[in-house]
């Protein structure tokens, strides 16, 4: 796979938009990268606030993608939440956990955070 890297300000209209360019990269429907993607851009959203600055990562070999999703706050680090039935949101990184293989969180010497997982 050829890597892809974009940058970009993290708001609601562009999870739809990143989600094609991330399809149209790879050439072929790609629902449990896309998923991926969607919810780590969507928890900077929601816990950093619209227009952070992120830089998406895609990288992979035969056997294994990795995602990386890099923002500027490297205090915030997602935590699961148990979301009950009747909650709209708090699933993000439960949907994380259940498609990829692994997941965590770096901090960056340069004072970033990166939230990355494997499929």
């Amino acid at each position: 796979m050829r890597p892809f890297t974009v940058g970009l300000l993290a708001v609601p209209k562009a999870v739809p938009e990143l989600r094609i360019a991330v399809r149209e990269h790879l050439g072929r429907p790609c629902p449990e990268l896309q998923l991926c993607v969607t919810e780590l851009l969507t928890n900077v959203i929601t816990h950093l606030g619209e227009g952070t600055p992120v830089t998406l990562r895609i990288t992979g070999r035969a056997t294994r993608t990795r995602v990386e999703l890099t923002d500027p706050d490297p205090q915030k680090w997602p935590a699961p939440r148990g979301a009950t039935a009747a909650d709209e949101s708090g699933r993000g990184l439960a949907l994380l956990d259940a498609v990829a293989l692994r997941w965590g969180v770096d901090r960056g010497e340069d004072g970033t955070k990166t939230v990355w997982c494997e499929l």
